[in-house]
């Protein structure tokens, strides 16, 4: 068949698909290491210029050149302690028995005045911490150790015998005159400031900040503040990338998000890398038709594309080039391989130009307690949440996706699955690499996630307890408790022989807290006259009837996916297989009309203005692990249970306690 023969649909279609095949040879996939030395081969990682900035604003940046200090530190001989200046000489034999007499002079030395008068034998003068020590003293004395006589002529008997120095400070001491103060490449911190404020310097010459053009790319792309349109999303990456350059060291300049229009897109790029030092786009990286990023990047100047395609997961569609001298980098859209990548590829080189040093991984060693899948022939890092085991720490996966805006926010870490492995077992030990600080939990609970549960962890927030969730469902909370990997596990799971919530799970260690009733029920868009005035079981009946009428499922192992298969029995709807983690989820399933019902709880649905039909309550409680009962912690959660302010806002919530 001749395109001439085909209909316009079929022609579209037909050139998305050649587009595609003629990026072929953009998407070669490489290993991450052969990636990064093919990038690196044609960059100039030299730290960049100076400038000079006023002190104030040298915190956090890279001295530029050395520097010698101008003065003294300090700039005379000064006293450390409140006490008299006096010759050593003179305290020779002094004691408690046989005091040493000497006259006081008539001043009195406070910090930031000169002395005038001249410390002669058998003399003194008083004087302060800080004070400059005045012509003929050698020493001071502490004033614990002496007595003012009140005479015709005041003076001071002496009960210790001082030795030359005592107590004295001399000129320099602290910072030499024409030393090297700082080196070339110092990190200034609190105390470089402080360093250079001793010696007088208002400003600083540091290495300047390389600039990074961030732009983001995407036909959905809805700029913050605005009205989220239908299908659309906030532009976080252009957010999270300008936060992440400013953290590396870089100094972010905002070009904001385009839509997929080539020119426009083109023009942005071109002015961004006139301005900039880097150039990071997020978006269109991805083989096919409307991948505009890589192709922008192709004419902008040798060497142009080094790298599209990176066997990587997260961050597969990664792109690197360079051109006019300075990296492009193409990140993948989603969050959680945009910020990885960025990690990765972007702000070694920005530390780099920056003058900063490579940042140093941080590693341990912990138990990974679930299976991992991975896909063999792609290097995979896992994000992971540490929690502290009996025997160590554990690493559990953060499976978001990397659609994820909130996974890299929440991960301490990440470990490495090889190319050649198609899974991680469980109880395998693992490296995991620490991202930032991270610091282990006062509180981990893992299992079913309430919003009212942020009513209790709130409670422990402000007495400074710090909790970990885990939502990994009722049944991996379970298991969870089950192996001593956290404190708590929410759950809310019948027993299908007697119908009673929970109470079968409280054995073998576990013992069953109390939590609260949420009502489940059917949820539907208001309106729908298949459900809308009816009972919950007529309008099952008339949904299960219903071929057009969709249904969105929970994943299995959820509490509510076992009474959703009780209601359905041998049923199986159009739908079932939509399997979504949550009752958010659900809701926003409904109201946004991919489907027409589910099952969630009614808070969830009063949020999304969704019709709901009462179905049976259920018991979110909790099971703790015995072993950890007397944990300050632990307690602490359980009086928060208790406290009738708590129970107040859980209710308020739509939930009966």
């Amino acid at each position: 068949m001749n395109d001439a023969s085909r209909t316009r649909p079929e022609i579209a279609l037909l050139d998305a698909v050649r587009a595609a095949a003629r990026q072929e040879q953009f998407l070669e996939v490489v290993s991450a290491e052969d990636a990064r030395a093919r990038f690196e081969k044609h960059l100039d990682l030299s730290r960049l210029g100076a400038e000079t900035v006023l002190l104030a604003d040298a915190l956090g940046r890279v001295l530029a050149h050395d520097i010698a200090a101008p003065i003294d530190v300090p700039p005379f001989d000064r006293s450390n302690v409140d006490g008299f200046a006096l010759r050593a000489a003179d305290t020779v034999g002094a004691a408690d028995a046989t005091p040493r007499r000497l006259t006081l002079n008539a001043e009195v030395l406070a910090c930031g005045h000169a002395p005038k008068l001249t410390v002669a034998p058998g003399t003194a003068t008083a004087i302060a911490t800080g004070g400059m020590i005045p012509r003929g003293a050698d020493a001071v004395a502490m004033i614990e150790h002496t007595e003012l006589i009140d005479a015709a002529a005041p003076a001071v008997d002496l009960r210790r015998a001082i030795a030359p120095g005592q107590f004295v400070s001399y000129a320099g001491s602290d910072i030499a005159r024409g030393e090297t103060l700082l080196r070339r490449g110092a990190a200034i911190s609190s105390r470089e400031i402080g360093m250079l404020a001793a010696c007088g310097f208002d400003k600083a010459d540091v290495v300047r900040r390389p600039k990074i053009a961030v732009l983001s790319t995407g036909d959905e792309l809805a700029a913050l503040g605005s009205p989220l349109r239908p299908g659309a999303v906030y532009d976080s990456n252009g957010a999270i990338i300008a936060a992440a350059v400013r953290e590396a060291g870089g100094e972010p300049v905002s070009f904001g998000a385009f839509p997929d229009d080539e020119v426009a897109l083109d023009a942005a790029v071109r002015e961004a890398l006139m301005q900039c030092d880097i150039v990071v786009l997020s978006g269109g990286t991805s083989k096919g038709a409307g991948d505009l990023s890589h192709r922008i990047a192709t004419r902008l100047g040798e060497p142009g594309v080094i790298v599209h395609g990176v066997a990587l997961k997260p961050g597969k569609p990664l792109c690197l080039a360079v051109a006019q001298g300075k990296p492009i980098v193409v990140l993948p859209g989603f969050p959680t391989s945009a910020i990885f990548t960025f990690h990765a590829f972007v702000a070694p080189v920005i530390r780099a130009k920056a003058g900063l040093p490579p940042e140093a991984a941080v590693k341990v060693d912990a138990a990974v307690p679930v299976r991992i899948a991975s896909e063999l022939g792609r290097k995979e890092f896992v994000l992971v949440a540490l929690v502290t085991g009996d025997e160590g720490p554990i690493a559990f996966p953060l499976a978001k996706g990397s659609g994820s805006v909130t996974t890299f926010s929440q991960a301490d870490g990440f470990l490495e699955v090889d190319a050649l492995r198609t899974a991680v077992d469980p109880g395998t030990r693992a490296s995991v690499t620490l991202i930032g600080q991270a610091r282990a939990p006062d509180l981990v609970i893992a299992g079913s996630h309430c919003v009212a549960l942020d009513a209790v962890l709130s409670a422990l927030s402000v007495r400074g307890i710090s909790a970990r969730t885990i939502a990994i469902g009722s049944m991996g909370g379970v298991a969870a408790a089950r192996r001593g990997e956290c404190d708590f596990a929410p759950i809310h799971l019948m027993d299908p022989a007697t119908g009673i919530y929970n109470e079968h799970l409280a054995e073998g260690g576990l013992a069953l807290v109390r939590g609260w009733q949420r009502m489940q029920g059917l949820v539907f868009r208001a309106g729908d006259v298949r459900f809308e005035g009816r009972s919950a079981q007529d309008a099952l009946k008339i949904a299960l009837a219903d071929p057009d009428c969709i249904m969105v499922n929970r994943n299995a192992g959820a509490g509510t996916r076992i009474l959703i298969d009780q209601l359905l029995g041998s049923a199986r709807p159009a739908g079932y297989g939509n399997q979504p983690r949550s009752h958010n989820a659900v809701a926003a399933a409904v109201a946004q009309g991919r489907a027409d019902w589910g099952v969630a709880i009614r808070p969830v649905a009063a949020m999304y203005r969704l019709g709901f039909l009462q179905l049976a309550p259920e018991n979110y409680d909790f099971l703790l692990v015995e072993a950890r009962r007397e944990r300050p912690a632990v307690a602490a959660f359980l009086k928060a249970l208790a406290d009738p302010a708590v129970r107040g806002q859980i209710a308020a919530l739509g939930m009966t306690v």
